[in-house]
């Protein structure tokens, strides 16, 4: 069958329709997507803009007809930190559903790592042992470990690279002291849980997900994505250190030279790179394997599980 995912992120709006089949491997078909960065569209309270309403209404429509032109047989539409953590967020999502007719489901956090750690247990296989997985996205922070396909924990927390962009940053290139405090935040934050996870055990493998790790991923020398999805790609705790310890103060000019650093994404890339280096050191993780696949292809598969013979 054809299935189509609409993703409602934080940073990114993303139609992905594959050519799935239960048992088999979803096939990427087609790809539409916009960087609306509607975390950084949050004001008076946490309330989603006009503008950022306006801006979501539309790429829904157009990824609705999309969807249609691709000849998508199913679609599963859901919306993760921006949307969640608006205090208007259910009030805009009715008012899609009642224009557009299309079911965009809230995923809460927790919801979000589960389902980010079962497409990381497909891709790496019961081989891979106890994973950890550290997701970084917009607005929040995924965390999951355990030995099989469902996590004996998952933790979302509120550290998403473009929120604490909005929240902790007033210039750039951003000044030492607001680095420093973002830091003693974020290790604050992360340190608060570390227990939950690790009364279970060390991992036998730690994993990276999310467009933040994957271009820290390559920052630090790992092979570009033109090079195929089955190309092994990994991510040093040192590397991120130094890179955790440069990025604030380079100009954006600077950073958005770096290898694989897309030009929007420039600016939330010296919150990303804290948190990232914040929770591989206090999880004593020394190195990450990037997986391909996150929280879209989680949905997908949970997808096709419920499908009947």
């Amino acid at each position: 069958m054809r299935l189509g995912v609409l993703d409602v992120g934080s940073n990114t709006v993303h139609l992905l329709v594959v050519d799935a089949h239960r048992g088999a491997r979803p096939l990427p078909a087609f790809s539409h997507k916009a960087e609306l960065r509607l975390a950084a569209h949050l004001e008076d309270g946490d309330r989603l803009s006009k503008q950022g309403e306006t801006k979501l209404r539309a790429f829904v429509q157009e990824a609705l007809q999309v969807a249609e032109d691709k000849g998508v047989e199913d679609l599963v539409a859901f919306a993760t930190s921006a949307v969640r953590d608006a205090a208007n967020g259910e009030e805009i999502l009715d008012r899609i559903r009642e224009t557009a007719q299309v079911d965009i489901k809230v995923l809460a956090g927790e919801d979000e790592a589960r389902l980010t750690f079962l497409a990381v247990r497909r891709w790496f296989g019961w081989s891979s042992g106890r994973l950890l997985v550290i997701d970084i996205g917009g607005g929040s922070l995924e965390i999951a470990s355990g030995i099989d396909e469902e996590p004996d924990v998952a933790i979302s927390l509120p550290l998403g690279a473009v929120r604490l962009t909005r929240d902790w940053f007033t210039a750039d290139p951003v000044p030492a002291d607001e680095v420093r405090k973002l830091r003693r935040h974020v290790r604050a934050e992360i340190a608060r849980h570390v227990g939950e996870v690790a009364r279970y055990g060390p991992p036998d493998q730690a994993v990276a997900t999310s467009k933040t790790l994957r271009q820290l991923a390559r920052i630090a020398g790992a092979a570009p994505s033109s090079e195929g999805p089955y190309v092994r790609r990994q991510l040093r705790h040192e590397d991120v250190t130094e890179w955790a310890e440069k990025l604030g103060g380079l100009a954006p000019e600077e950073r958005a030279r770096l290898p694989g650093v897309s030009e929007r994404r420039v600016p939330q890339l010296p919150a990303g790179a804290i948190v990232a280096d914040a929770a591989m050191d206090l999880f004593g993780v020394s190195r990450l394997e990037v997986c391909p696949w996150a929280l879209r292809e989680g949905v997908i598969l949970r997808r096709l599980d419920m499908l009947t013979n």
